[in-house]
């Protein structure tokens, strides 16, 4: 049996740090808190002497936002991974957090078993994003594109209908089940087309398949 994943969590409102902990607690097969933070320069100091396998970070901290203390914790400690607990729904936030190194980024609002499979796909490198975000991410890398790049070939050709249909679904945001519910076909076929999609345009997530279904035109 492997062990738990060890992280910190930084949060500088401690009421919901310590419901946090607690909730996590109740995981213990699964996770260990290793330490607490309230604040970037605490956080980044823990960082550096736990080394743990995974950063939860608030974006709302005391002095230096979350989304700003990320090149420093990333320094302090370059293998552990960064999710981003916040109750921020900008997407400039978002997209900042994403391109200085989180690997995921989701609402406080988001359920028990919800963080739980964040957090074990952030540690298994996956991006993460909450799904009522995606729309979000995608405008705010859009903005940042000046024009796409152009192509000597419509990757979208080598996609069947259904996979098209898939993608669009996707660049709204819709999870695997509300894909399968608009499209009429179970949610094991959904997670096949996904994995096609991600295989045919190389890309590594349903996030990037997303930011690149919008820059190619195809939502």
């Amino acid at each position: 049996m492997s062990s738990p994943t060890r992280l910190l969590v930084v949060d500088d409102h401690s009421l919901f740090r310590r419901g946090l902990v607690a909730l996590l607690s109740q995981h213990a097969d699964q996770v260990s808190v290793v330490g607490e933070a309230g604040d970037a320069v605490e956080a980044q100091r823990r960082a550096a002497e736990l080394r743990p396998d995974l950063i939860l970070l608030d974006n709302h901290l005391p002095g230096v936002r979350g989304v700003d203390a990320l090149p420093g914790l990333r320094e302090a400690a370059p293998d552990s991974r960064v999710l981003m607990l916040t109750v921020s729904e900008d997407e400039a936030d978002l997209a900042a957090a994403l391109q200085r190194g989180a690997q995921g980024y989701v609402l406080k609002t988001i359920e028990a078993d919800d963080l739980m499979q964040a957090i074990e796909r952030c540690v298994r490198g996956e991006s993460v994003v909450s799904p009522e975000l995606t729309g979000k991410l995608v405008a705010a890398l859009r903005g940042a594109t000046s024009a796409p790049a152009p192509a000597v070939a419509d990757p979208l050709d080598a996609l069947s209908r259904r996979e098209r249909e898939t993608l669009r679904h996707l660049a709204r945001g819709a999870s695997n089940k509300e894909i399968a519910r608009a499209l009429d076909i179970a949610e094991t076929t959904v997670k096949i087309h996904v994995q096609h999609i991600l295989r045919k345009l190389e890309l590594g997530s349903r996030v990037q398949a997303a930011v690149w279904a919008s820059e190619h035109g195809a939502v």
